[in-house]
C-alpha cells in the first residue's frame, strides 16, 4: 500500500487511535504508541498553548531510547484550523518546535501547517467526509487523508465508507486512513481491503483504562447499542453523532429542543453531552491499552488469514445460464 516510510515497521496493528476533544490524554497516547498503535490528541485538549507544549515534553520523554532508536509506533497531533481557533497558530510554533511526527488537520486548509510540518521533516494527514473536501487537501500538499465515514463518532460525514473510501482511492494513491464505526480487528481488516493503509479508531478507545473520559461515559459507551446514537446538530450546530442516553440524562425527554437552545449556563457539547460513533455497538468491556492492541492485533491476523484463503474455490468455476 501507500504507507509513509516514516510509518513502516512500526504497528503491531494497522491502527490510528483517532484523537478525542477532552478524553485524549498523555496517558492514552503513550500507551498505544507502546502497544504499537498511533496515539493522537487534540492540542486543545490542554488549555493554554503553553500547557500543549508541556504535554508534548511527557509523551516525548515516555517514548524516547537512549539510542534514539523508534521502537514504538508514532504519536500525531490534531489541529483545528476553523478560524474560531485562536491559538492555532501558537499552537502550529509548539508542534512545529517539538517536531510532532505526524499532525492531524481539521476544519480548515492545511496549506500553512503543511509548510511548517514538512520543513522539519513531519507528515500532515487530513481529516475529509467527502471528495470535495480531499481534493482541496491534496491541493494543499498533504501526505495522507483521513477520510471519516458515516456511523464515526463526533463530526462523521455521511457518506458511506464502502462508496467514499473507493471513490478517494480513483483519483488519490497515497496514504489512506479510514474511520467509521470499526472497532475491532476484523474492522480494520476490512477497511484494508477497501484500499486504506490504516483504520482510524475512537470510541473503542473510550472504554479503556487509559482514557481520561469519566467512569459513567465509559459505562454508557458499553450499554449502549447502535440505536443508542444520534446524529444531530441541535447540540453544537454542526452535525454530530452522540450519545441518546447522555443527551437524555442533559436535557430530558425534549432534548431536540432545550439543546438548541444552547444556555450559557447550559449543558456543554462534548463536557456534558457525549459523543460516540456506531461502533458501540460492539464494545463491551474496559480493558488496558495494551489488552485492547493485542486483541485487535489477533483479531486482525485472524481476518487477514480469513481473507487471504482461496474463497474462490468454494464457488463454481462456470455460472450456468
Amino acid at each position: 500500500m501507500s504507507l509513509p516510510d516514516s510509518f513502516r515497521r512500526r504497528f503491531s496493528v494497522p491502527v490510528i487511535a483517532s484523537p478525542m476533544f477532552l478524553i485524549s490524554g498523555p496517558e492514552l497516547v503513550i500507551a498505544c504508541c507502546k502497544a504499537g498503535v498511533a496515539g493522537t490528541f487534540p492540542s486543545l485538549n490542554t488549555r493554554t498553548s503553553e500547557g500543549f507544549g508541556e504535554w508534548l515534553d511527557t509523551i516525548g520523554d515516555a517514548l524516547r531510547t537512549a539510542d534514539g532508536a523508534q521502537p514504538y509506533a508514532p504519536y500525531g497531533v490534531n489541529l483545528i484550523l476553523h478560524p474560531t481557533n485562536e491559538r492555532q497558530d501558537a499552537d502550529l510554533e509548539v508542534l512545529v518546535a517539538h517536531r510532532v511526527p505526524f499532525v492531524i488537520t481539521s476544519l480548515g486548509n492545511p496549506q500553512k501547517v503543511v509548510r511548517a510540518v514538512h520543513a522539519y521533516g513531519g507528515l500532515v494527514f487530513s481529516d475529509v467526509i467527502h471528495a470535495k473536501h480531499a481534493r482541496k487537501a491534496i491541493e494543499a500538499g498533504v501526505d495522507g487523508l483521513i477520510a471519516v465515514g458515516n456511523g464515526a463518532g463526533g463530526h462523521a460525514g455521511t457518506q458511506s465508507l464502502f462508496s467514499l473510501a473507493r471513490e478517494l482511492r480513483g483519483f488519490w494513491d497515497g496514504a489512506l486512513v479510514l474511520g467509521g464505526a470499526i472497532s475491532d480487528g476484523q474492522g480494520v481488516r476490512a477497511a484494508e481491503v477497501l484500499g486504506a493503509d490504516l483504520a482510524y479508531l475512537g470510541s473503542r478507545f473510550i472504554a479503556t483504562q487509559e482514557c481520561r473520559a469519566e467512569t459513567e461515559f465509559k459505562q454508557m459507551v458499553l450499554d449502549s447499542t447502535a440505536e443508542d446514537v444520534v446524529y444531530t446538530d441541535a447540540v453544537s450546530g454542526t452535525h454530530a453523532n452522540m450519545l441518546l442516553k447522555s443527551l437524555l440524562k442533559a436535557y430530558g425527554p425534549d432534548w431536540r429542543q432545550r439543546a438548541t437552545e444552547r444556555r450559557l449556563d447550559g449543558p456543554k457539547a462534548w463536557r456534558d453531552v457525549w459523543s460516540a460513533g456506531q461502533g458501540v455497538a460492539i464494545i463491551h468491556d474496559v480493558p488496558s491499552t495494551a489488552e485492547l492492541v493485542a486483541r485487535l492485533r489477533a483479531e486482525y491476523l485472524a481476518a487477514v488469514a480469513l481473507t487471504a484463503s482461496p474463497a474462490l474455490s468454494r464457488m463454481p468455476e462456470t455460472v450456468h445460464g
